[in-house]
């Protein structure tokens, strides 16, 4: 009888537990979300925008490919202060701060008139992004325990396959249906109303926005001590507390290298997909557009579902590196059938679907293995090397293109990353963490 009363009073808190991350959940995500959906589309837009920009004025395939990924060297220089600042400061000063540069930086690319223009502006924006997503994967460690930190952190994730899933038609409509509007090209609208919003939300980040879970006018006292013990109890006793360990530390290296692999596989299809429609038949703006979003429909449906198995069975390398792996297997399928456009968008669905489905579930592994300063900048650390994937593929894969003509030898530049990526994450034994 004491043993069924021990079970159902488990039950009951766990039941009390669900509800109060949900009541978190809903109270941070939707705003984080829509902060993020605007970040990624700040940043990817470019490649909708090359369709017209690249005649406007006069821009190579190598210096779009290297104008593409300039914008992850800036963001990699200054992501590890950023978070670091953030530690000290607040998550909402960091965050109102990043979104007011990005924003009106993002506006500024009207202003890009030559190759020098295009480049800077690139540039600078990855320096004002610089720290948001892992600012943001922070401040949630600091509201959810490791056992419930996937679920929340691919929701927050989702926004990159959100903004590219709408932000292809909705960039594809406005440059075709403003094009010449008050004098302006159909790109100059695009980056304007896109890149404005931003600016508006870091006024509502500023004012709903609480630092932590002690600090929310709406968790009552036994709720914030309830979070605050979970998030104790799940502290990882082999894990790092400081920075200057986790420079020292090999594992927090290989997950770098791993992220830095994954993030070249995605950053450079994302860039390019528009490029590569174009090259198998689609001619209309619009219908690239909309043919683009597809893979992004499926993504958000896949990370979902590994994030929350993840979570449930406990498990991440698996849970991130089988979906990296069979991304490669179905980039490699969509590299050689690019002339039949049924089969490779169908391939190009699944890589990509499976590459969001794998990021989603990485962060979980750093997040629960670093606490204290070095989650600050041991998180920032991984971003920042692994966002170098990002400055390098599609640089690469713009050269490769211009040298030989065809997007083959590019995409198959990613497929061994995605194949690497897979094969790294899946290996890399963090010590478990405290049951």
């Amino acid at each position: 009888m004491d043993h069924t009363t021990s079970v159902d009073r488990g039950d009951a808190r766990d039941l009390r537990q669900d509800v109060l991350y949900r009541k978190i959940s809903g109270r941070l995500l939707p705003l984080l979300l829509i902060c993020y959906v605007f970040a990624a589309l700040d940043r990817v837009n470019i490649g909708f925008a090359k369709l017209q920009m690249s005649e406007d004025i006069g821009i190579s395939e190598a210096v779009y490919g290297l104008g593409a990924g300039i914008f992850f060297l800036g963001y990699v220089l200054f992501e590890v202060p950023s978070n670091l600042i953030l530690a000290r400061i607040g998550t909402r000063k960091t965050i109102v701060r990043i979104m007011l540069l990005w924003g009106l930086t993002s506006t500024a690319m009207v202003f890009v008139h030559d190759t020098t223009s295009f480049l800077i502006l690139r540039f600078v924006l990855g320096v004002f992004e610089a720290g948001f997503a892992p600012g943001v994967i922070l401040y949630l460690s600091f509201w959810y325990p490791p056992s419930r930190l996937a679920a929340p952190t691919a929701l927050f994730m989702l926004a990159g396959p959100i903004s590219s899933m709408v932000g292809g038609p909705v960039s594809a409509w406005i440059m075709t249906g403003m094009d010449g509007a008050w004098g302006l090209a159909g790109w100059h609208w695009m980056f304007i109303l896109e890149g404005l919003p931003t600016v508006l939300l870091a006024l509502v980040v500023w004012r709903v926005l609480a630092d932590s879970p002690a600090q929310a006018p709406w968790l009552g006292a036994e709720e914030k001590a309830v979070v605050a013990r979970d998030i104790a109890a799940g502290h990882n006793p082999h894990g790092k507390q400081q920075f200057r360990q986790v420079l020292r530390d090999p594992r927090v290296y290989g997950l770098s290298l791993s992220y830095f692999f994954l993030i070249g596989g995605m950053y450079a299809m994302i860039f390019w997909l528009p490029t590569i429609l174009s090259d198998s038949g689609v001619e209309s703006t619009m219908a690239i557009g909309l043919y683009s979003a597809l893979p992004y429909a499926v993504s958000i449906i896949v990370m979902i579902v590994l994030s929350r198995r993840s979570d449930r069975l406990g498990e991440r390398r698996l849970h991130s590196g089988i979906p990296a792996v069979i991304a490669a297997v179905a980039m490699t399928v969509a590299a050689f059938t690019t002339e039949h456009l049924a089969v490779a968008l169908t391939a190009i669905a699944v890589s990509t679907a499976c590459s969001w489905g794998s990021y989603a579930v990485f962060w979980s592994m750093p997040s629960a293995y670093l606490s204290g300063t070095a989650a600050a900048g041991g998180i920032a650390l991984i971003n920042s090397i692994g966002l170098l994937g990002g400055f390098i593929s599609p640089t690469l894969l713009g050269y490769l293109k211009e040298a030989t003509g065809s997007s083959l030898a590019g995409l198959l530049v990613l497929v061994g990353m995605l194949l690497a990526a897979g094969i790294g994450i899946a290996a890399n034994r963090l010590p478990a963490r405290n049951p």
